[in-house]
Protein backbone atom coordinates (compact mmCIF):
# COMPACT_ATOMS: atom_id res chain seq x y z
CA UNK A 1 0.00 0.00 0.00
CA UNK A 2 1.30 3.44 -0.97
CA UNK A 3 0.16 6.41 1.12
CA UNK A 4 -0.01 9.77 -0.65
CA UNK A 5 0.00 12.75 1.71
CA UNK A 6 -1.15 16.22 0.71
CA UNK A 7 -3.77 14.61 -1.50
CA UNK A 8 -5.22 17.90 -2.80
CA UNK A 9 -1.86 19.07 -4.16
CA UNK A 10 -1.09 19.20 -7.86
CA UNK A 11 1.72 16.64 -7.72
CA UNK A 12 -0.26 14.29 -5.48
CA UNK A 13 -3.26 14.44 -7.81
CA UNK A 14 -1.13 13.52 -10.82
CA UNK A 15 0.66 10.78 -8.87
CA UNK A 16 -2.63 9.24 -7.77
CA UNK A 17 -3.79 9.03 -11.38
CA UNK A 18 -0.58 7.24 -12.39
CA UNK A 19 -0.65 4.75 -9.51
CA UNK A 20 -4.35 4.01 -9.93
CA UNK A 21 -3.97 3.48 -13.68
CA UNK A 22 -1.17 1.00 -12.98
CA UNK A 23 -3.35 -0.80 -10.39
CA UNK A 24 -1.07 -0.13 -7.41
CA UNK A 25 -2.86 -0.20 -4.03
CA UNK A 26 -3.01 3.40 -2.87
CA UNK A 27 -4.48 5.46 -0.03
CA UNK A 28 -4.84 9.23 -0.24
CA UNK A 29 -4.44 11.44 2.82
CA UNK A 30 -5.47 15.01 3.46
CA UNK A 31 -6.29 17.22 6.42
CA UNK A 32 -9.72 17.57 4.78
CA UNK A 33 -10.37 14.21 3.09
CA UNK A 34 -13.99 15.09 2.35
CA UNK A 35 -12.69 17.57 -0.23
CA UNK A 36 -10.65 14.97 -2.10
CA UNK A 37 -11.69 13.80 -5.54
CA UNK A 38 -10.44 10.26 -6.06
CA UNK A 39 -11.38 7.38 -8.36
CA UNK A 40 -13.97 4.89 -7.13
CA UNK A 41 -12.47 2.35 -4.77
CA UNK A 42 -9.56 4.52 -3.63
CA UNK A 43 -9.40 4.88 0.14
CA UNK A 44 -9.12 8.34 1.69
CA UNK A 45 -7.95 9.12 5.20
CA UNK A 46 -7.33 12.07 7.49
CA UNK A 47 -3.68 12.98 7.85
CA UNK A 48 -2.76 16.46 8.98
CA UNK A 49 1.03 16.72 8.96
CA UNK A 50 0.71 19.28 11.73
CA UNK A 51 -1.23 16.87 13.96
CA UNK A 52 0.64 13.72 15.04
CA UNK A 53 -2.59 12.16 16.35
CA UNK A 54 -3.62 11.57 12.74
CA UNK A 55 -0.44 9.71 11.76
CA UNK A 56 -0.99 6.11 13.00
CA UNK A 57 -4.32 5.48 11.24
CA UNK A 58 -3.09 7.03 8.00
CA UNK A 59 0.11 4.96 8.01
CA UNK A 60 -1.47 1.65 9.03
CA UNK A 61 -0.59 -1.03 6.48
CA UNK A 62 1.46 1.32 4.27
CA UNK A 63 4.79 0.12 2.92
CA UNK A 64 5.67 3.37 1.12
CA UNK A 65 4.76 7.04 1.51
CA UNK A 66 4.80 10.04 -0.79
CA UNK A 67 5.44 12.84 1.68
CA UNK A 68 5.04 16.58 1.42
CA UNK A 69 7.68 18.48 3.38
CA UNK A 70 6.17 19.71 6.65
CA UNK A 71 8.78 20.10 9.36
CA UNK A 72 6.70 20.89 12.43
CA UNK A 73 6.20 17.26 13.52
CA UNK A 74 8.55 15.35 11.25
CA UNK A 75 10.16 13.42 14.13
CA UNK A 76 6.73 12.15 15.20
CA UNK A 77 5.91 11.24 11.60
CA UNK A 78 9.15 9.30 11.23
CA UNK A 79 8.43 7.46 14.49
CA UNK A 80 4.88 6.60 13.44
CA UNK A 81 6.03 5.47 9.98
CA UNK A 82 8.72 3.26 11.48
CA UNK A 83 6.25 1.74 13.93
CA UNK A 84 3.78 1.09 11.11
CA UNK A 85 6.37 -0.84 9.11
CA UNK A 86 6.86 1.71 6.35
CA UNK A 87 9.98 0.90 4.34
CA UNK A 88 10.30 3.72 1.82
CA UNK A 89 9.50 7.45 1.89
CA UNK A 90 9.61 9.60 -1.22
CA UNK A 91 9.90 13.22 -0.12
CA UNK A 92 8.82 16.19 -2.20
CA UNK A 93 11.61 18.49 -1.09
CA UNK A 94 13.14 21.50 -2.86
CA UNK A 95 16.34 22.32 -4.70
CA UNK A 96 16.67 25.26 -2.31
CA UNK A 97 18.36 22.85 0.13
CA UNK A 98 21.33 22.79 -2.27
CA UNK A 99 21.94 26.53 -1.96
CA UNK A 100 24.73 27.90 0.24
CA UNK A 101 23.24 29.09 3.50
CA UNK A 102 20.16 26.88 3.15
CA UNK A 103 20.07 26.36 6.91
CA UNK A 104 19.59 30.12 7.39
CA UNK A 105 16.81 30.41 4.81
CA UNK A 106 13.38 29.68 6.36
CA UNK A 107 11.99 28.21 3.14
CA UNK A 108 14.99 25.99 2.50
CA UNK A 109 15.39 25.04 6.16
CA UNK A 110 11.86 23.70 6.40
CA UNK A 111 12.71 21.21 3.66
CA UNK A 112 16.21 20.56 4.97
CA UNK A 113 14.86 19.67 8.43
CA UNK A 114 12.53 17.06 6.92
CA UNK A 115 15.33 15.62 4.80
CA UNK A 116 17.63 15.41 7.82
CA UNK A 117 15.03 13.63 9.95
CA UNK A 118 14.40 11.05 7.24
CA UNK A 119 18.08 10.47 6.49
CA UNK A 120 18.83 10.00 10.19
CA UNK A 121 16.11 7.36 10.50
CA UNK A 122 16.02 3.69 9.55
CA UNK A 123 13.64 4.46 6.68
CA UNK A 124 14.85 4.44 3.10
CA UNK A 125 14.36 7.98 1.83
CA UNK A 126 14.32 9.13 -1.79
CA UNK A 127 14.56 12.91 -2.09
CA UNK A 128 12.92 14.78 -4.95
CA UNK A 129 14.36 18.27 -5.19
CA UNK A 130 12.51 20.26 -7.84
CA UNK A 131 13.41 23.83 -8.59
CA UNK A 132 10.67 26.26 -9.48
CA UNK A 133 7.21 24.77 -9.94
CA UNK A 134 5.64 25.88 -13.22
CA UNK A 135 2.47 26.06 -11.13
CA UNK A 136 3.87 29.08 -9.30
CA UNK A 137 2.66 31.03 -12.33
CA UNK A 138 -0.85 30.35 -11.07
CA UNK A 139 -0.32 33.33 -8.75
CA UNK A 140 -0.70 35.52 -11.84
CA UNK A 141 -4.13 34.13 -12.74
CA UNK A 142 -6.18 36.68 -10.81
CA UNK A 143 -4.60 39.85 -12.25
CA UNK A 144 -4.52 38.32 -15.74
CA UNK A 145 -8.23 37.45 -15.63
CA UNK A 146 -8.99 40.89 -14.24
CA UNK A 147 -7.03 42.58 -17.02
CA UNK A 148 -4.57 44.05 -14.54
CA UNK A 149 -0.77 44.05 -14.72
CA UNK A 150 1.30 41.39 -12.98
CA UNK A 151 3.45 43.03 -10.32
CA UNK A 152 7.00 41.69 -10.26
CA UNK A 153 9.96 42.93 -8.19
CA UNK A 154 12.53 41.09 -10.35
CA UNK A 155 11.05 40.50 -13.82
CA UNK A 156 14.49 39.50 -15.11
CA UNK A 157 14.98 36.79 -12.50
CA UNK A 158 15.49 33.32 -13.96
CA UNK A 159 13.71 30.15 -12.86
CA UNK A 160 13.66 26.54 -14.06
CA UNK A 161 9.89 25.88 -14.19
CA UNK A 162 8.93 22.21 -13.99
CA UNK A 163 5.49 20.77 -14.74
CA UNK A 164 3.78 19.01 -11.83
CA UNK A 165 3.16 16.03 -14.10
CA UNK A 166 6.90 15.53 -14.58
CA UNK A 167 7.45 15.54 -10.82
CA UNK A 168 4.62 13.04 -10.41
CA UNK A 169 6.07 10.75 -13.08
CA UNK A 170 9.45 10.79 -11.34
CA UNK A 171 7.71 10.02 -8.04
CA UNK A 172 5.84 7.15 -9.68
CA UNK A 173 9.10 5.71 -11.01
CA UNK A 174 10.95 5.83 -7.70
CA UNK A 175 7.96 4.44 -5.81
CA UNK A 176 7.51 1.48 -8.14
CA UNK A 177 11.08 0.67 -9.20
CA UNK A 178 13.32 -0.40 -6.29
CA UNK A 179 16.45 0.43 -8.29
CA UNK A 180 15.92 4.13 -7.65
CA UNK A 181 15.35 3.97 -3.91
CA UNK A 182 17.54 6.19 -1.78
CA UNK A 183 18.53 8.60 -4.53
CA UNK A 184 18.72 12.39 -4.17
CA UNK A 185 17.24 13.81 -7.37
CA UNK A 186 17.53 17.43 -8.52
CA UNK A 187 14.64 18.08 -10.92
CA UNK A 188 14.24 21.02 -13.29
CA UNK A 189 12.22 21.94 -16.31
CA UNK A 190 13.90 21.90 -19.75
CA UNK A 191 14.50 25.67 -19.94
CA UNK A 192 15.71 28.46 -17.72
CA UNK A 193 13.35 31.39 -18.23
CA UNK A 194 12.95 34.84 -16.78
CA UNK A 195 9.59 35.78 -15.32
CA UNK A 196 9.13 38.11 -18.29
CA UNK A 197 9.76 35.25 -20.72
CA UNK A 198 7.26 33.05 -18.88
CA UNK A 199 4.64 35.78 -19.05
CA UNK A 200 5.32 36.31 -22.77
CA UNK A 201 4.81 32.58 -23.39
CA UNK A 202 1.66 32.57 -21.28
CA UNK A 203 0.36 35.57 -23.19
CA UNK A 204 0.86 33.76 -26.49
CA UNK A 205 -0.96 30.69 -25.22
CA UNK A 206 -4.02 32.55 -23.92
CA UNK A 207 -4.11 34.89 -26.90
CA UNK A 208 -4.05 38.27 -25.21
CA UNK A 209 -1.39 40.63 -23.85
CA UNK A 210 -0.24 40.58 -20.25
CA UNK A 211 1.35 43.71 -18.83
CA UNK A 212 4.21 43.48 -16.33
CA UNK A 213 4.49 46.18 -13.69
CA UNK A 214 8.00 46.43 -12.24
CA UNK A 215 7.53 47.13 -8.52
CA UNK A 216 10.02 47.47 -5.69
CA UNK A 217 10.65 44.53 -3.38
CA UNK A 218 9.02 46.52 -0.57
CA UNK A 219 5.89 47.14 -2.65
CA UNK A 220 5.63 43.46 -3.58
CA UNK A 221 6.11 42.38 0.03
CA UNK A 222 3.36 44.74 1.17
CA UNK A 223 1.01 43.45 -1.54
CA UNK A 224 1.65 39.83 -0.56
CA UNK A 225 1.56 40.38 3.21
CA UNK A 226 -1.92 38.79 3.58
CA UNK A 227 -0.68 35.63 1.84
CA UNK A 228 3.06 35.25 2.48
CA UNK A 229 4.57 35.66 5.98
CA UNK A 230 7.33 38.22 6.18
CA UNK A 231 10.30 35.85 6.62
CA UNK A 232 9.17 33.71 3.68
CA UNK A 233 8.63 36.79 1.52
CA UNK A 234 12.14 37.95 2.37
CA UNK A 235 13.53 34.53 1.42
CA UNK A 236 11.73 34.60 -1.94
CA UNK A 237 12.92 38.11 -2.66
CA UNK A 238 16.51 37.16 -1.82
CA UNK A 239 16.29 34.12 -4.10
CA UNK A 240 14.87 36.13 -7.00
CA UNK A 241 17.49 38.82 -6.49
CA UNK A 242 20.27 36.21 -6.60
CA UNK A 243 18.94 34.92 -9.94
CA UNK A 244 18.23 38.32 -11.47
CA UNK A 245 19.90 38.17 -14.89
CA UNK A 246 21.51 34.83 -14.02
CA UNK A 247 20.21 31.70 -15.81
CA UNK A 248 19.71 28.75 -13.46
CA UNK A 249 21.49 25.44 -14.13
CA UNK A 250 19.36 22.65 -15.58
CA UNK A 251 19.38 18.89 -15.11
CA UNK A 252 18.20 16.03 -17.35
CA UNK A 253 17.01 13.95 -14.39
CA UNK A 254 13.38 13.97 -15.54
CA UNK A 255 14.33 12.48 -18.89
CA UNK A 256 16.49 9.77 -17.27
CA UNK A 257 13.70 8.75 -14.88
CA UNK A 258 10.71 9.03 -17.23
CA UNK A 259 12.35 8.35 -20.66
CA UNK A 260 10.94 11.60 -22.11
CA UNK A 261 12.20 15.19 -21.94
CA UNK A 262 10.74 17.44 -19.28
CA UNK A 263 7.68 19.36 -20.48
CA UNK A 264 8.28 23.00 -21.45
CA UNK A 265 6.52 25.86 -19.71
CA UNK A 266 4.27 26.34 -22.74
CA UNK A 267 2.80 22.89 -22.10
CA UNK A 268 1.94 23.88 -18.54
CA UNK A 269 0.42 27.12 -19.83
CA UNK A 270 -1.72 25.19 -22.34
CA UNK A 271 -2.82 22.74 -19.65
CA UNK A 272 -3.88 25.59 -17.35
CA UNK A 273 -5.04 28.20 -19.85
CA UNK A 274 -8.58 28.11 -18.46
CA UNK A 275 -7.25 29.32 -15.11
CA UNK A 276 -6.24 32.55 -16.85
CA UNK A 277 -9.60 33.09 -18.52
CA UNK A 278 -8.67 31.59 -21.90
Amino acid sequence: MILITGGRGAVATELLALLHRAAHPVRVASSTPAELRVPDGVETVTCNLGDPATFPAALYGASAVFLYAEASHIDEFVGAATAAGVEHVVLLSSSSVLNPGAADDPLAKSHLDVETALLNSSLTATLLRPGSFAGNAGAWAWPVKAGQPVNLPYPGSYTDPIHERDIAEVAFTVLTDPHHRGRHLHLTGPQTLTFTEQIDQLSTVIGRPITVNHVTPEEWKQEMAPYVPGPYADALLAYWHSNDGRPTPLTDTVEHLTTHPARPFTTWAQDHAADFGA
